[in-house]
This record gives structure tokens, sequence and C-alpha cells, in this order.
């Protein structure tokens, strides 16, 4: 093997991104074993890996070596780019849905056809003259032998069906989905993938059809053009798979930060109220869920401790204030809650010996109400220092 091949390898970020994309779907392939549609991605994703790793030329020099046939790769490859395109095509019906009987017919139909291709592919192989091992041009090298000839256009039309079959589904789906967030995008990466699919196809069947022709000048588009453009397809398919469960969970991870980061304000606030009980304590690295939680429960417990301080009168008095200045309603409210919420504080901190008589304000029950709350909080700096007189003043100054 010459260094020019043993360097020459554009699969290797694809097989790459695919076996962490593989990690990152197993856990949830366990978890929900009886789920049909992770364990067909989860079978997707391993399908893709084997073409992508076997399809290297280092990988197909080692496994001719190991089995002792002469480019034994080539219907290995094949077979598993076949398999891997049956297995987005199964994937795809399933995952558009419809009649269960048409679902059923589907699938004998491709497990059928495809499992009938690969039988042919190896049977051809059998067949051939395959005495000289090609690791990158195979394709082109025996475009005019018997046998060969027509295992490699056999794989070549079989994906190319699979391909505008996929892509059709795709494209008539992806204006239902629209609307849908991740699952929209992750429609259109699959759909511009298998639409790149057509081109690889294209780049490898013309220097084919040229060597047929005698011609040999467009070998290099087999050999140094298509394997990046099945490298780039890898990716999107790739991506197309995986972005909807993981956009789906960062845009949850996101959501929660952002509260968490919100509320702090008003945790801060409320940091002096005594417990209803001891705080949990949490690592550093503690997951955001479990700290968003812990802050939520200390800000409702807060609350409820210094609900009988709330003056009703002063949150009207500074929801006016701010109404006529020319605040928003939404905004007006939120700022009344914090000067309630801050002077209840106060006067908690200043050790009364009972709840004021007077108009009690109640604590907004949700959590997200709370959190436009917080964010008052946070552009007024309003911090428990002052006293509650000294407090009320300022609002209405």
């Amino acid at each position: 093997m010459n260094a020019r091949e043993l360097v020459y390898n554009p699969y290797s970020l694809t097989a790459v991104v695919l076996v962490v994309s593989l990690a990152y779907k197993l856990p949830a392939v366990i978890r929900s074993g009886r789920n049909p549609l992770l364990r067909q991605v989860g079978g997707l994703l391993l399908a893709a890996c084997g073409v992508f790793i076997f399809a290297a030329p280092p990988t197909i020099r080692v496994v001719n070596d190991v089995t002792g046939v002469t480019n034994f790769s080539a219907p290995w490859v094949y077979s598993l780019l076949t398999g891997f395109c049956a297995s987005c095509l199964l994937l795809i019906i399933k995952w558009r849905g419809g009649p269960a009987a048409s679902i059923r017919r589907a699938k004998y139909w491709v497990y059928g056809s495809y499992g009938t291709l690969v039988s042919a592919l190896w049977i051809l192989f059998a067949l051939g003259d395959h005495d000289v091992e090609r690791l990158r041009d195979l394709d082109t090298y025996y475009a005019n032998t018997p046998y060969m000839r027509e295992m490699i256009v056999l794989y070549l039309l079989g994906h190319t069906v699979a391909v505008l079959i996929t892509s059709a589904l795709l494209w008539s789906w992806e204006g239902r989905v629209r609307g849908t967030g991740w699952l929209h995008r992750g429609v259109v990466l699959l759909g511009v993938g298998y639409a790149m699919n057509l081109l690889y196809d294209g780049v490898k069947l013309t220097p084919i059809v040229a060597r047929w022709t005698g011609r040999d000048d467009l070998d290099w588009m087999s050999t140094d053009l298509a394997p990046p453009i099945a490298a780039l397809v890898g990716l999107l398919i790739a991506l197309g798979f995986i972005l909807p469960h993981a956009g789906e969970r960062l845009s949850h991870w996101w959501a929660i930060r952002r509260e968490y980061r919100a509320l702090r304000p008003l945790a801060r606030v409320l940091h002096s109220v005594p417990a209803a009980s001891a705080p949990v304590a949490l690592g550093r690295f503690a997951p955001i869920e479990l700290r968003l939680t812990r802050r939520q429960t200390f800000i409702r417990d807060a609350l409820r401790h210094v609900a009988p301080f709330m003056d009703a009168a002063l949150r009207e008095r500074t929801r006016e204030h701010h109404l006529a200045v020319g605040g928003e309603p939404a905004a007006a409210e939120a700022a009344a809650d914090a000067a309630t919420i801050t002077a209840a504080v106060l006067s908690l901190r200043a050790d009364d010996p009972k709840a004021p008589e007077r108009p009690l304000q109640q604590p907004p029950e949700s959590m997200q109400a709370l959190v436009p709350v917080s964010r008052a909080l946070r552009r007024d700096s309003v911090r428990p220092r002052r006293t509650a007189a000294s407090r009320e003043e300022s609002v209405m100054s």
C-alpha cells in the first residue's frame, strides 16, 4: 500500500461522527428496547458506521488479507451500503406513519427486494474474475469485466432506487411537519442528504459508462470526487436522524438554564427568609434540573413564609405608578410584585411581632409568573438592605 492510499481517507470524520451519534443514541435504545423506531435508528446508525469504516482503503486491505479473498471487501461494502439504504427506507416509512397494513406491505417489499439484491451481489462476485486487488478504483477497473460489471451496476442501481424513493417520501412529508421545529429541521437535512446521494450515484456511474465507450479520463470522478460527496452525505443523514432528539433535549436544557438564572435575583432577595427545612446540599456539577428544583422549592417556601407581610395596598400603588409613567401592564404587574415581596422581606427582618394589619397580597403561585418578577428585581437592582419605609418611599418617588 502506497503513502497516498494510507493518507487518502475522506471517510474518517464521517465515521467518527457516526460512532459518536451511535454512542449518543445507544442508551435511549437500551432503555426503550421495545420501541421499534428507536431500534431502527440504532440499527441504521450501526449500518452507517459499518459502511464508512469498511469503505476506507486501509480497512479494505485488512479485510481482504484476513479473509484471504482478493477484493472480498467489494461485495461486503456493497452489502452494507444496500442494507443501510433499506434501513433508511424502512425508518422513513415507519416514521411517516399510516395504515398498519400499508406499512406492513412496504416492509415486506423492502426486505424481499433488497434481500434479493444482496444475494445477487455475492453470486455475481463469486462468478466474476477479481484477482487484481483494487483499494480505491475497483468500480472503474472492473467496469468491463463480466459479472463484476453487473455486480457494480446492480449495487449502484439499487442505491439509486432507494435514494429516489426515500427522497420522494421525505419531501412529501416535509410540508406536513413544517412548523414543528427540530423535527422539520431534521427532515430537511435528510432530504438534502438524500438529494446529494443522487449526485454520488451520478459521479459513480458516469466514469463506468465512459469505460464502456473506451474512455478512462473520467476515472477521477469515482476515485477522487465520489468519496468526499459520500462523506458529506453520511454527515447530513446522521445529523438528520439525531437532530430532532438532540435539538429537543438541548432546547429543554436551555429553557431550564434560563429559568434557573432568571430566578436568581428573587432567590437572593429571599435569602434571609428562614427556610422551612434544611436545604439539600448539591455539588457544583449537579444537574441543572435538580438545581432548578431546589431553587423553586426554596422560593415557594420562602414566599409562603413572607406572605402575611405582603401589602396589597403597596402593590396597587406601585402598579399604578408604573402605568402612569408609561410602563407596559405586564411590566407594571411584575414591578409591583417585586416591590411587595421586597418590602415583606424587610418587614420580616425587622422582627415585627406579628404580621401587619393591612390588606394582604398573595404571592404568585406559578413559577413562570415569578420569572418576570425576578427579572424586575434584577433591573431595579433591588436588595433588602433598606428599611420598609424607605423602600415604599423610593418606589413612589
